[in-house]
C-alpha cells in the first residue's frame, strides 16, 4: 500500500474513533469501569438512603411530640428503609449497608477481605451524609423544638433522632449482650434467607424478607438501646451530631455507651454466622450433581449462601 493510502487509512481510523466516542450514551460515559469502585459507591448510596429514610421517621415522631408517630412508626420506618436500600443497591454490592454484615461475609469467605475497608468506609460516609440530609430537611423543626439548643438528655432532647442511646436502667454488660444477641440473630436469619439449600426466599423478594426481619428485631429486642445492630448506622450519625451542635456529650452519654453499638454488632455478626454454619449449613445433604444455576454468583452478594 502506498504512503498516501496509509495516511488515508489512519485518518479514517481517527475519525471512526471520534464517531464512536460521540455515539457513547451518557450512561457509558459516567459508568465506573472498576467493580470495586461500583460496589463502594453502591454501599455509600445504600447506607445514605437507610439513614435518610430511617432517621427521618424518628425525626417525624420526635419533632411532632409523638403526633406523627411513635415506637411502632420508627420501627416500621427503619424496616422499610432497609428494604428500599437493599432493593436500590443489592444488584451491585449485595446491599450490605452494615459493616457487621460485611464482616460476616468476609469471615465466611463470601466477600474478599480486600474489599472490607472500602465497604466499611463507604457505609460510614453514607451514614454521615444521610444524617446531614435529615438535619437539613428538619432544621427548622429542630430549631423550633429545641429553641436552638441541641441536647442529648432532657425533655427536648433530639440526639436520639440520629443515634441510639441506652435506657436509664441498662448496664454496660447488659447493653453489650443485647447488641451481640440481636446482631447474631440478624445474621442467622440473613444466612437462612439466602441459603439456597434451605427454603430460601423467592428471587426479588429478599429485601422484603430482610425488612420484616428488621421490624421483628426492633419490636422484640429494641427496648434496651434502640436495636442498632449496625456500627455505621449508629457511629456515623453520632459523629455528625457531635460536629453539628450536640457536642462531645453524644459520646459520654449513657456511661460512654457509644462503643457498644460498634463492638457488639461486630462480635454478634461473627457469632451468628458461625452458629448458622454449625447448626444448619454444615448439615445440608451433599448433592453429587450440583445445580449449575446456583453455582454462578458474585462473592459480594448475600445470595452466595449455598
Amino acid at each position: 500500500m502506498s504512503e498516501t493510502g496509509n495516511n488515508k487509512s489512519r485518518r479514517s481510523s481517527k475519525y471512526s474513533n471520534l464517531d464512536q466516542v460521540e455515539n457513547k450514551s451518557c450512561f457509558d460515559r459516567i459508568a465506573l469501569r472498576n467493580s470495586l469502585a461500583r460496589e463502594t459507591l453502591s454501599e455509600f448510596f445504600g447506607t445514605c438512603l437507610l439513614i435518610t429514610l430511617g432517621c427521618g421517621c424518628v425525626a417525624s415522631s420526635v419533632l411532632s411530640n409523638g403526633s406523627a408517630g411513635g415506637h411502632l412508626t420508627s420501627n416500621l420506618g427503619f424496616a422499610m428503609a432497609v428494604t428500599m436500600a437493599v432493593y436500590a443497591t443489592g444488584g451491585v454490592s449485595g446491599g450490605h449497608i452494615n459493616p457487621a454484615v460485611s464482616f460476616a461475609m468476609c469471615l465466611t469467605g463470601k466477600l474478599a477481605w480486600v474489599k472490607f475497608p472500602f465497604y466499611v468506609a463507604a457505609q460510614f460516609l453514607g451514614a454521615i451524609t444521610g444524617s446531614a440530609a435529615v438535619f437539613g430537611v428538619y432544621y427548622d423543626a429542630l430549631m423550633k423544638h429545641t429553641d436552638g439548643v441541641f441536647t442529648v438528655n432532657g425533655p427536648n432532647a433530639t440526639a436520639h433522632i440520629f443515634a441510639t442511646y441506652p435506657s436509664p436502667y441498662l448496664s454496660t454488660l447488659n447493653g453489650l449482650a443485647d447488641q451481640i444477641l440481636s446482631t447474631a440473630v440478624l445474621l442467622i436469619i440473613i444466612f437462612a434467607l439466602f441459603d439456597k439449600k434451605n427454603l430460601a426466599v423467592p428471587k426479588g423478594l429478599e429485601p422484603i424478607a430482610i425488612g420484616l426481619l428488621i421490624l421483628l428485631l426492633g419490636l422484640s429486642l429494641g427496648l434496651n438501646c434502640g436495636g442498632a445492630m449496625n456500627p455505621a448506622r449508629d457511629l456515623g450519625p453520632r459523629i455528625f451530631t457531635a460536629l453539628a451542635g450536640w457536642g462531645f456529650e453524644v459520646f459520654t452519654a449513657g456511661n460512654n455507651f457509644w462503643w457498644i453499638p460498634v463492638v457488639g454488632p461486630m462480635a454478634g455478626a461473627a457469632v451468628g454466622a458461625f452458629i448458622y454454619i454449625l447448626c444448619i449449613e454444615a448439615h445440608h445433604n451433599k448433592d453429587p450433581t450440583p445445580n449449575p444455576d446456583n453455582d454462578h454468583f458474585e462473592k459480594h452478594e448475600l445470595a452466595s449462601m449455598a
